[in-house]
């Protein structure tokens, strides 16, 4: 049978997923009966709610005597560890671009990936029936693209397919709206070469993907770049620098049938597949038969910009919502997340109760917290910090290329805003529809927190996309939050005759009822400085009625409840979150006033 191995590029939300799952159904690989879930690529509960793919993942479709395997890639640049791997398993890209919004700057960095590596891609236009298409300038676009990022002269003269991944039709028409998939088959057979594989040589496999299973331990998924591997041959991992790893047995053999993983007696050169049997290999090693003493070229990965702290959970409340709460725990957790996603690195801090956690960004690592979470978990987690490095002229800070897509009459506000967090204006120009495309080039560290501000400030119709840039010189001190927050100073339920004498204060983010303890955050203070407060205290009792009904019901305005990225970009240096499964609190990190005040003069000194 012919192999086709081909990938596919798309920004956040342009109808990837929803694509592939029209090319199953119309390839057979689903039954006419088969229940199947709506877009069924985005296997993870954290995918379906956010509507984006974190993961990277394989499936195969069989198209008239050719198995196509298809990997769908991130969208999202705090995810591209995944995203470099992935490319040099196959031998084709498909790129897919909203007809509206067009090339994004996430397509910019995975389609920049793929043109380094020499994959000639097939553009397709989706959503060819919005109301607000504008095909041409999306392909003008699309053409500028390739130019800036140094497309050869054969990857510049690229097929061109428009389609309707929810409608299941594609071709070479733009005006038509019906059909089916059968010219993306036909091209991707005639377009993507076939794998450049040596049958004939000694089994030779680069890993590219990790995962566990709980029957088979570790599944190592990559390319067969030659030879053929069988099931209990024996075989050897080695590093990227040639030394072995660990020596072993291929104990099962995993292909790609759908979007199953079916056992297989043996895989030959070329195609796509898993393999069990290995306990310590990883990604980037090579898996071969044990004369290979040279390991194939890996892919190197682009370095975590960003790190937080997840400590054991030591507030008052400590154990109260979560199962998992020792450091032992919260240890083997991270570990087993920095093997199978190598954009994450741990160290564990010197008072054993404390990990620093590095990725590429807030949302890579809000997606971590927020699985631990779910999965039991109670953490502590600090304000997250920019890793900086030394360059040839002192210390450098890690820099991204944020593209905002806003209303005319919110570009004043963004601009004014972005200069505050030292980011530099580099293009400006009007997208159509009233709107504003705006390109800064912005130190990373001024940007963690504004994502909450920017929907506020835009009324949240504006977009913002990031990209990793470059290291570049440090820009001086970013102001930070400009107001200080309300500390309860005691133990006890929140009272909402108290809550309501607060409210002058500022805004809060508690509800009367709320369990809480002294060093708690219960809202943030109208002015600069912390103020504490007791939130607890309840009316005295008297005697004497209030004159003109006062006693009556109090009317508090709703708390401001802070979902976990906001609360993560919200806290200051002193402060945590304290997140547990039932609960996002924020809090100081040192509970006791005293201690405070100590700390404070000893930075101050």
């Amino acid at each position: 049978m012919q192999l086709r191995n081909v990938a596919i590029i798309a920004h956040v939300d342009h109808g990837k997923t929803t694509l592939v799952d029209q090319l199953f159904r119309q390839s057979g690989t689903f039954r006419e009966n088969q229940r199947v879930e709506e877009r069924a690529m985005d296997s993870n509960d954290l995918e379906k709610e956010r509507g984006i793919t974190i993961l990277a993942k394989c499936t195969s479709v069989e198209w008239e005597g050719t198995r196509i395997n298809i990997v769908d890639t991130p969208g999202h640049a705090d995810f591209g560890g995944e995203v470099e791997r992935i490319l040099s398993m196959v031998d084709g890209v498909i790129l897919l671009v909203d007809s509206s919004e067009g090339a994004m700057p996430q397509t910019k960095f995975v389609t920049g990936k793929a043109l380094a590596l020499g994959l000639r891609p097939i553009v397709v236009v989706n959503k060819i029936d919005r109301q607000d298409a504008r095909v041409q300038e999306v392909l003008d676009e699309v053409f500028d693209l390739f130019v800036s990022l140094e497309a050869t002269d054969e990857q510049l003269d690229f097929p061109v397919l428009y389609a309707s991944g929810r409608n299941g039709y594609a071709g070479t028409d733009p005006e038509a709206r019906e059909g089916t998939l059968r010219p993306m088959f036909e091209k991707i057979v005639e377009h993507v070469p076939a794998p450049k594989a040596d049958t004939d040589g000694p089994f030779k496999f680069l890993v590219t993907l990790l995962d566990r299973d709980n029957f088979l331990g570790r599944i190592l998924t990559g390319l067969v770049q030659s030879g053929t591997v069988k099931t209990n041959m024996p075989i050897h991992a080695l590093d990227p620098d040639g030394n072995v790893v660990e020596t072993g047995r291929a104990s099962k053999i995993l292909a790609f049938r759908g979007l199953e993983r079916v056992p297989v007696d043996e895989a030959q050169a070329g195609d796509i597949i898993s393999i069990a049997g290995l306990t310590t290999a990883t990604v980037a090693n090579t898996i071969a038969d044990p004369e290979v003493t040279e390991p194939l070229h890996a892919q190197p990965i682009d370095p975590p910009t960003l790190s937080m702290r997840f400590a054991v959970n030591d507030s008052p409340m400590a154990g109260r919502e979560g199962t998992k709460v020792t450091s032992r725990m919260i240890r083997d957790r991270l570990l087993r997340e920095a093997e199978s996603n190598v954009a994450i690195k741990v160290t564990e801090a010197a008072d054993k109760d404390s990990f620093e956690v590095a990725g590429r960004g807030e949302l890579q690592l809000g997606v971590l917290i927020e699985t631990m979470r779910r999965e039991g978990f109670e953490l502590g987690i600090s304000r997250p910090r920019v890793l900086f490095q030394d360059g040839p002229n002192g210390r450098e800070e890690p820099y991204e290329t944020v593209v905002i897509d806003v209303d005319e009459e919110f570009s004043g506000t963004v601009v004014e805003k972005m200069n505050i967090r030292k980011a530099e204006l580099t293009d400006m120009r009007p997208s159509g529809g009233g709107k504003t495309r705006i390109t800064f080039s912005a130190p990373s560290r001024g940007l963690i927190g504004y994502h909450g501000e920017f929907l506020s400030d835009t009324r949240g119709t504006g977009i913002m996309n990031r990209l990793f840039e470059k290291y570049g010189p440090h820009k001086g001190n970013i102001e930070g939050r400009r107001n200080g927050v309300l500390i309860s100073n005691g133990s006890g339920e929140a009272n909402a005759y108290a809550l309501n004498a607060l409210e002058e204060r500022g805004i809060l983010m508690v509800a009367p009822g709320d369990p809480l303890y002294e060093g708690i955050i219960i809202g943030e203070n109208a002015k600069p400085d912390d103020l504490e407060v007791n939130p607890m205290k309840s009316k005295q009792l008297t005697n004497f009625r209030a004159s003109g009904g006062k006693d009556d019901a109090i009317r508090l305005t709703p708390p401001r409840k802070l979902t976990l990225e906001q609360a993560i970009a919200y806290i200051d240096d002193d402060e945590l979150v304290e997140v547990t499964p039932k609960s996002i609190r924020l809090r100081k990190r040192f509970l006791d006033p005293h201690e405070r005040k100590r700390q404070s003069r000893a930075k101050a000194a």
